[in-house]
Protein backbone atom coordinates (compact mmCIF):
# COMPACT_ATOMS: atom_id res chain seq x y z
CA UNK A 1 0.00 0.00 0.00
CA UNK A 2 2.93 2.47 0.66
CA UNK A 3 4.52 1.73 -2.45
CA UNK A 4 1.23 2.35 -4.18
CA UNK A 5 1.14 5.71 -2.62
CA UNK A 6 4.57 6.36 -3.15
CA UNK A 7 4.11 5.93 -6.70
CA UNK A 8 1.13 8.12 -6.98
CA UNK A 9 2.98 11.02 -5.36
CA UNK A 10 5.68 10.67 -7.32
CA UNK A 11 3.49 10.78 -10.22
CA UNK A 12 1.50 13.88 -9.77
CA UNK A 13 4.86 15.91 -8.51
CA UNK A 14 5.99 14.05 -12.15
CA UNK A 15 2.76 15.30 -13.60
CA UNK A 16 3.19 18.98 -11.87
CA UNK A 17 6.40 19.19 -13.01
CA UNK A 18 6.06 18.52 -16.92
CA UNK A 19 3.44 21.34 -16.36
CA UNK A 20 5.58 24.10 -15.02
CA UNK A 21 8.11 22.97 -17.24
CA UNK A 22 5.74 23.46 -20.69
CA UNK A 23 4.05 26.64 -18.87
CA UNK A 24 7.19 28.79 -18.63
CA UNK A 25 9.06 27.56 -21.94
CA UNK A 26 5.71 28.03 -24.53
CA UNK A 27 6.11 31.89 -23.62
CA UNK A 28 10.11 31.89 -25.07
CA UNK A 29 9.29 29.33 -28.05
CA UNK A 30 6.33 31.89 -28.94
CA UNK A 31 8.54 35.19 -28.33
CA UNK A 32 11.30 33.10 -30.53
CA UNK A 33 9.32 32.51 -33.36
CA UNK A 34 8.26 36.22 -34.20
CA UNK A 35 10.25 38.48 -35.99
CA UNK A 36 12.24 40.96 -34.46
CA UNK A 37 11.20 43.87 -36.34
CA UNK A 38 8.38 44.78 -38.88
CA UNK A 39 9.64 46.64 -42.19
CA UNK A 40 7.57 49.53 -43.23
CA UNK A 41 7.70 53.32 -44.53
CA UNK A 42 7.77 54.94 -40.89
CA UNK A 43 8.87 58.19 -42.74
CA UNK A 44 5.72 60.00 -41.58
CA UNK A 45 6.49 59.45 -38.27
CA UNK A 46 10.03 61.40 -38.33
CA UNK A 47 9.85 64.99 -38.16
CA UNK A 48 10.61 66.73 -41.99
CA UNK A 49 14.61 66.11 -43.15
CA UNK A 50 15.62 65.23 -39.26
CA UNK A 51 15.93 62.40 -37.25
CA UNK A 52 14.60 58.85 -38.04
CA UNK A 53 14.39 57.50 -34.79
CA UNK A 54 11.60 57.62 -32.73
CA UNK A 55 10.74 55.92 -29.38
CA UNK A 56 7.20 56.05 -28.07
CA UNK A 57 6.84 55.04 -24.34
CA UNK A 58 5.73 56.65 -21.25
CA UNK A 59 7.95 57.17 -18.13
CA UNK A 60 7.38 54.55 -16.18
CA UNK A 61 7.58 51.68 -18.31
CA UNK A 62 11.41 49.94 -17.01
CA UNK A 63 11.61 48.97 -20.54
CA UNK A 64 11.10 52.18 -22.20
CA UNK A 65 13.83 53.81 -19.68
CA UNK A 66 16.35 51.06 -20.85
CA UNK A 67 15.77 51.59 -24.53
CA UNK A 68 16.36 55.51 -23.58
CA UNK A 69 19.50 54.76 -21.53
CA UNK A 70 21.11 52.77 -24.39
CA UNK A 71 20.30 55.12 -26.98
CA UNK A 72 21.74 57.97 -25.11
CA UNK A 73 24.88 56.00 -24.02
CA UNK A 74 25.47 55.98 -27.35
CA UNK A 75 24.86 59.64 -27.77
CA UNK A 76 21.67 58.59 -30.34
CA UNK A 77 19.67 61.12 -31.12
CA UNK A 78 15.84 59.92 -31.16
CA UNK A 79 12.41 61.73 -30.84
CA UNK A 80 10.89 60.89 -27.49
CA UNK A 81 6.89 60.41 -27.66
CA UNK A 82 5.24 60.02 -24.19
CA UNK A 83 1.76 57.88 -24.81
CA UNK A 84 0.90 59.08 -21.71
CA UNK A 85 1.52 62.70 -22.05
CA UNK A 86 -0.16 63.69 -25.34
CA UNK A 87 -3.19 62.71 -27.52
CA UNK A 88 -0.88 63.11 -30.80
CA UNK A 89 1.20 60.90 -29.32
CA UNK A 90 -1.15 58.33 -28.66
CA UNK A 91 -3.13 58.53 -31.72
CA UNK A 92 0.21 58.00 -33.83
CA UNK A 93 0.89 55.07 -31.49
CA UNK A 94 -2.62 53.87 -31.93
CA UNK A 95 -1.71 54.18 -35.76
CA UNK A 96 1.40 51.89 -35.62
CA UNK A 97 -0.89 48.92 -34.72
CA UNK A 98 0.82 47.60 -31.78
CA UNK A 99 -0.46 47.48 -28.08
CA UNK A 100 2.86 47.50 -25.72
CA UNK A 101 5.60 50.06 -25.55
CA UNK A 102 8.07 50.44 -25.79
CA UNK A 103 7.96 51.12 -29.70
CA UNK A 104 11.12 51.92 -31.59
CA UNK A 105 10.92 53.11 -35.00
CA UNK A 106 14.58 53.24 -36.56
CA UNK A 107 14.55 54.00 -40.09
CA UNK A 108 12.33 51.59 -41.89
CA UNK A 109 12.26 49.34 -38.46
CA UNK A 110 9.62 48.66 -36.11
CA UNK A 111 10.68 46.90 -32.41
CA UNK A 112 8.09 46.37 -29.89
CA UNK A 113 10.14 46.24 -26.78
CA UNK A 114 13.44 46.45 -25.59
CA UNK A 115 16.09 43.84 -26.90
CA UNK A 116 19.33 45.46 -26.90
CA UNK A 117 20.27 43.19 -29.60
CA UNK A 118 17.45 44.07 -31.64
CA UNK A 119 17.89 47.71 -31.84
CA UNK A 120 21.60 47.57 -31.96
CA UNK A 121 21.04 45.62 -35.28
CA UNK A 122 18.51 48.07 -36.15
CA UNK A 123 20.71 51.07 -36.07
CA UNK A 124 23.59 49.34 -37.62
CA UNK A 125 21.44 48.53 -40.41
CA UNK A 126 20.28 52.45 -40.88
CA UNK A 127 24.12 53.52 -40.01
CA UNK A 128 23.64 55.14 -36.99
CA UNK A 129 26.36 52.99 -35.78
CA UNK A 130 29.49 50.59 -37.08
Amino acid sequence: MRALRARTVMSYFLILAAGLGIGSGVPYIINASKPAYIEGDYGRYYLAGKNSIVLYGTDSCPYCIQARAFLRERNIAFIDRDVSASAQNRREFAQLGRKAVPVILVGERLLTGFDPDHLESALINAGYIK
